[in-house]
């Protein structure tokens, strides 16, 4: 057996070797089905898990917490699972490295007390990086009234376009557009002001100079 098969079977790494094979099983069966038009996240943590939010319950209270960036189920497990298994390999190659030896379930305790605020911060970072048209705890009617960016366009009359905004809790979302009837086209990056919905998509105008400026304030804090 190679010597890169002895590293991963080693009994002192295993659980992050099971936990990285998990990622790259659940990683690869959805690059699988989205090629075919389906996503396993529809149907395993498409959407955030039901918990209240003013809920006192220690694993509710722990869950909000951790997904701080209120990202998708499955996506906060493949990240757990990743970060858990780095920080796995991590800890024991630098105890390889001094000449210590770490059981298994002593470096899986730290990995794990390490992941928890980790997943909490990555979590943060990549729900404002990563695009969505699902909404969580808002109505996409809430929308109409807010500011946003041409992401994909122009914007006209014709077929509908991508309008990027971010709602009340800081969560980004992408959005079927249209130019409203009186206005000219409106070009990608621009500020629009989503004024109305219909069954098929916002009707969008271009933004006020003033609501520009509130939105880039916002952005600041």
């Amino acid at each position: 057996m190679s010597a890169i098969g002895d590293l991963l079977l080693a009994l002192d790494v295993r659980p992050f070797a099971v936990a990285a094979g998990i990622v790259l099983v659940l990683g690869g069966i959805e690059a699988v089905a989205m090629l075919v038009g389906f996503s396993i996240s529809d149907i395993f943590g498409g959407k955030e898990v039901d918990t209240d939010a003013n809920g006192d319950g220690l694993l509710e209270g722990l869950f909000l917490w951790v997904n701080a960036g209120r990202l998708p189920l499955l996506i906060l497990l493949i990240l757990a699972l990743g970060l858990f298994s780095i920080l796995g390999f991590f800890i024991q190659g630098v105890a390889h490295g001094v000449g210590l030896t770490v059981p298994a379930w002593v470096a899986g305790l730290l990995s794990a007390a390490w992941t928890v605020p980790m997943v909490r911060s990555c979590s943060r970072f990549i729900a404002r990086i990563l695009p969505r048209d699902e909404t969580y705890a808002v109505d996409e009617a809430d929308f109409v009234g807010h500011v946003g960016e041409v992401s994909i366009g122009p914007l006209d009359q014709g077929l509908p376009g991508k309008v990027r905004l971010k709602d009340v809790f800081g969560n980004w979302h992408s959005v079927a557009a249209r130019a409203s009837p009186e206005s000219q086209p409106l070009p990608v990056g621009a500020s629009v002001l989503l004024v109305d919905r219909d069954a098929k998509s916002f009707i969008a105008i271009s933004a006020p100079a003033d609501l520009i400026a509130h939105q880039q304030t916002s952005r600041r804090k």
